[in-house]
């Protein structure tokens, strides 16, 4: 694509969730944006693909904040729905919308909360003063973790101030794991299903921060939401915004350099040579392919910061096609979430030997109201895997991958095919269709570092760094995405919204409608 006369007011890379808002809210802005994206499709991680009858989501299972009641809860759909001018559209998951599954118990995820409170009482009725304790530590966790990342977008004076302000909320948000804050729960199955749903921020329950833990499983409190004609909504609603305002999307655009003159950000350049010209750059691409972009003299200090810090969690995906009626075979809209045993912050270390200790399992088709196919579904069964089995072939690229990698795979995805069929018995005699994704897959098609399923780890320094700062030490240079915030889609989106409102504070004022 040209990109015109007048050139762009700044380029975007990264067409992730982070990305992508942070170039819409700049439009509405009246700004020219150019999105650049390595991959040939837009999106990151709220992308999909087709096999053959079968549409599967590659990121996006679930959202909370997308209601329309009014609320600080639903701040997230409010927003979207200014960007996109209501193109975007969510249907609600129901109650229940989470499942935990451990060994003889089963526990069902409701919402509103008082739902949820109540049916833990129900069921744990010695525990009901823990329940109360545990929920008032939730919310007081919630805004202390919410002060911390307005700080990261804030002025250094104000930022500073806010850390202040809340510093001891802040130290008892960020030095209690999600495990020592259960630990006073008699019942081991209570402690289970209260720290079980570590997967949707990706650190284990013995060494997440209990302000992530709670931040995130908290914004489900007001129901859980898929968007309507599923995931690949996003970047199309988004994407009409941008193009509207004059921007650009591309796509196959791998960037190589991100240029710096005279100590300031001019623009990037891309793999093929091409030079573009901008006197803003947003990455959302990941703080560590952020600095490897960088000329090696830019920023050192920074750099050996970002460097410093560990990437989290890899995982495998199972993507299952099923021909015939899933839901009268005892598929719901809920996730479900299978342990193998009450050891829930177990990872797959021998995902070659042993079989998945955890299983997170979603069934899109029957999420997605626009779906209208009934006679084929689909399902995604995720396994929380550490990188080390696959870091052999990480040099190896998609469509070239060696023999041995192909034979492993093939061993991986017929072990967890069989473990899902054990656990959905009713299930197995209607698979048609069936393929695995690695941590390669990962590496290979949003550039993750080492397969991350959220980027860099949600740990405590993670949250508290202060080189994980929307505005960067480099001038003109901004991170967007979940490095900059939070895990997951709805941190990601507040990563990119607070990039752009760096930039345009009138922004600001759309955070607090």
């Amino acid at each position: 694509m040209s990109s015109g006369a007048r050139g762009f007011d700044t380029i975007v890379i990264g067409s992730g969730i982070g990305g992508l808002t942070a170039a819409a809210a700049l439009a509405k802005c009246g700004r020219r944006v150019l999105v650049l994206e390595q991959h040939f499709q837009l999106g990151g991680l709220t992308q999909t693909f087709r096999r053959r009858e079968y549409v599967f989501a590659t990121g996006l299972h679930y959202i909370g904040g997308v209601g329309e009641a009014p609320g600080a809860e639903n701040q997230f759909g409010r927003m979207l729905r200014w960007l996109t001018e209501g193109r975007l559209r969510f249907a609600s998951l129901g109650s229940p919308y989470d499942i935990v599954r451990l060994p003889g118990f089963e526990f069902p995820i409701e919402s509103p909360r008082a739902a949820y409170v109540e049916r833990l009482k129900t069921a744990f009725p010695e525990e009901t003063g823990v329940i109360d304790r545990y929920f008032t530590a939730c919310d007081d966790t919630q805004k202390a973790i919410l002060a911390l990342f307005a700080a990261k977008a804030a002025p250094a004076p104000i930022a500073a101030l806010v850390r202040w302000f809340n510093a001891k909320r802040i130290r008892r948000a960020l030095g209690t794991t999600t495990e020592e804050a259960v630990r006073d729960v008699r019942d081991v199955l209570l402690a289970a299903v209260l720290a079980a749903r570590w997967g949707d921020y990706g650190v284990p329950p013995a060494r997440s921060p209990f302000g992530i833990h709670a931040l995130v499983t908290g914004s489900y409190f007001s129901g859980a939401y898929y968007p309507i004609g599923g995931p690949a909504q996003f970047a199309m609603a988004l994407g009409e915004t941008i193009c509207a305002a004059g921007g650009e999307l591309r796509t196959r655009a791998t960037v190589s350099e991100i240029r710096v003159v005279g100590g300031r950000v001019c623009g990037v350049r891309l793999e093929d040579g091409e030079a573009i010209a901008a006197p803003v750059v947003i990455s959302a691409m990941g703080a560590c392919n952020t600095i490897a972009a960088l000329p090696g003299e830019v920023s050192p200090e920074w750099r050996r910061d970002i460097q410093a810090l560990r990437s989290g969690v890899s995982y495998v995906t199972l993507y299952l096609g099923f021909r015939g009626d899933i839901r009268a075979h005892g598929a719901t809209t809920a996730n479900v979430w299978v342990y193998e045993s009450d050891d829930i912050g177990r990872m797959w270390e021998r995902p070659t030997d042993e079989d998945a200790p955890s299983l997170f399992v979603s069934f899109p088709s029957l999420k997605d109201s626009a779906h209208q196919d009934p006679a084929h579904h689909t399902a995604e069964v995720v396994a929380i895997c550490r990188w080390e089995p696959f870091a052999a072939w990480s040099a190896s690229k998609a469509g070239r991958r060696p023999e041995d990698y192909e034979a492993t795979k093939a061993w991986i995805s017929e072990n967890l095919l069989a473990q899902f069929k054990r656990h959905f018995p009713r299930l197995a005699p209607l698979i048609d269709f069936h393929e695995l994704s690695t941590p390669l897959s990962q590496a290979s098609f949003v550039l993750a570092d080492h397969g991350a399923m959220y980027g860099l780890e949600m740990s405590a320094e993670h949250m508290s760094h202060r080189a994980l700062r929307v505005v960067t030490p480099v001038p003109g240079l901004l991170l967007a995405g979940q490095d900059a915030v939070s895990p997951g889609i709805q941190g990601a989106f507040m990563g990119g919204f607070m990039a752009a409102a760096s930039i345009e504070p009138r922004l600001w004022r759309q955070m607090s409608q």
